[in-house]
């Protein structure tokens, strides 16, 4: 899941749109039933609400542009993608490369791209879209996935994982030695995750509808992923996340590093 209390993309177009408004109809209205102010004198002036939405206004608009078609800042709260994501973490989420949607019901009208096997994406929670979740795409539309044994298989043929060492953090839920990093090989992507020998495993076997994609989380045995709750549909997408900028527990070698 990711950290995020109300619908702020909401609060931000209402704002804008006001600010703008008020704006407007001071340019092509109420400015003429203004007298000219003389030597400070206060009858004249703008009304203080013309004022601030003159300064607020070009502001808002920037941050709804930046924020709505361009990139958005998440943090991550909890420990579904260990270790490629700890707790934490500042994000950031590419809103483009996906394709541009509104900032306000999510429609998108212009594409530019699909999700890949491998992607780390933000997307509306299916079953609360108030929430943002951020899970890997590990199948695509059309692709047969087998998860069997803490073991993935994509279109009958078995993804390559591969031992590297235990896991000893203590956000990973372990630290007894359970907990151990693995690499896993999607085609064309590689990327770490983690798998705790001890806890038991949810098989299954589900072939990708079109429009949807299988999302898990990189802490395999942590995560309540595609696996619980079911397939994630293209319009719930967000995002690619692709940077961390900052850690709120100021591991400074974190900072800076691309997600892969």
């Amino acid at each position: 899941m990711i950290d995020f209390d109300f619908d702020f993309a909401f609060y931000l177009t209402l704002a804008t749109l006001i600010s703008g408004i008020i704006w407007l109809l001071d340019i092509v209205w109420l400015s003429r039933y203004r007298k000219p102010a003389v030597d400070g004198d206060e009858v004249g002036k703008e009304p203080w609400y013309v004022e601030y939405s003159k300064s607020f206004f070009p502001i808002l608009l920037f941050v709804l542009i930046l924020r709505s078609f361009v990139v958005e800042p998440f943090r991550i709260p909890s420990g579904s993608m260990l270790p490629t994501l700890e707790v934490g973490d500042f994000i950031l989420v590419n809103k483009y490369c996906y394709g541009l949607r509104l900032p306000v019901g999510n429609a998108k009208f212009i594409s530019t791209g699909e999700p890949k096997r491998g992607d780390v994406v933000v997307f509306r929670y299916p079953e609360d879209p108030t929430l943002d979740y951020i899970k890997r795409v590990v199948g695509v539309p059309g692709d047969h996935i087998v998860y069997q044994n803490k073991q993935l298989m994509l279109n009958g043929e078995i993804v390559a994982l591969e031992y590297e060492e235990p896991y000893v953090k203590a956000d990973a839920h372990g630290g007894n030695g359970a907990v151990m990093v693995f690499n896993e090989s999607l085609p064309g992507q590689s990327h770490q995750i983690l798998i705790n020998q001890l806890s038991g495993t949810l098989d299954f076997e589900k072939t990708v509808p079109a429009g949807h994609y299988f999302v898990m989380g990189d802490n395999r045995d942590d995560s309540r992923d595609s696996r619980y709750w079911g397939f994630m549909p293209e319009e719930n997408l967000v995002g690619r996340a692709f940077f961390i900028w900052m850690n709120l527990g100021l591991d400074f070698g974190r900072i800076g590093k691309t997600i892969r």
